[in-house]
């Protein structure tokens, strides 16, 4: 079980940039059937925890009373160009309800395609599915190291997961596929003029003479 521990917030809107000056960044707790709480947390210990869970595992939020909150990482706002952590929304989650969220696909096994001259194309990067919190895959694992000629793909139908976990991307989408590397056409060198061809003729017999 991944915990993180929060504090109660009591700052909002712009004074918040002197919460994240402490070391700490806003966050929003909600869900279906769950009164919103204003929370904040360790941005150190947050980084942390975000780079293990993710987005679709379950964490336990932690607070001074020892009150525990299952939640999913629902959403991270960054600042891109000081790739600072800006502010967090959680899920609140129940065990025993299905939600719908997007599971990352990971990438693994050798690059043959390229190798044998073509051409590896990834096309996904994500796979939606609906399952309890706690069945919800980390990942999907996908071996690229079989894909070699040109016209062989893997699709959303050649996943293996378990029956408690339903996708809802449509089965024959294609996840990676090899295609032919687009050959480099060599431009024909331009003609000549006649106007032209005929001054470099009378250039050439001049010399001559």
């Amino acid at each position: 079980m991944i915990e993180l521990k929060i504090q109660d917030r009591t700052i909002f809107g712009k004074k918040t940039k002197q919460l994240r000056a402490t070391g700490l960044i806003p966050g929003e707790i909600f869900g279906h059937g769950f009164k919103n709480e204003h929370v904040s947390v360790s941005a150190k210990d947050f980084e942390k925890t975000y780079k293990e869970a993710g987005e679709n595992t379950i964490i336990t939020l932690t607070n001074a009373s020892e009150k525990k909150i299952p939640v999913l990482i629902s959403h991270v706002e960054r600042d891109l160009i000081n790739n600072i952590i800006l502010s967090i929304d959680f899920y609140h989650v129940r065990k025993d309800e299905k939600i719908k969220t997007r599971v990352p696909i990971e990438y693994v096994g050798e690059d043959a395609a390229t190798k044998a001259g073509n051409l590896l194309v990834k096309v996904l990067d994500e796979i939606e599915v609906e399952a309890l919190p706690d069945k919800i895959p980390h990942s999907f694992i996908v071996d690229v190291s079989t894909l070699i000629t040109s016209g062989q793909s893997i699709s959303v139908e050649d996943l293996k997961v378990e029956k408690e976990v339903k996708i809802l991307t449509h089965k024959e989408t294609i996840i990676a596929t090899v295609t032919e590397k687009a050959k480099e056409e060599v431009a024909p060198a331009p003609e000549t003029p006649p106007e032209e061809a005929s001054k470099i003729e009378e250039v050439t017999e001049e010399k001559k003479e």
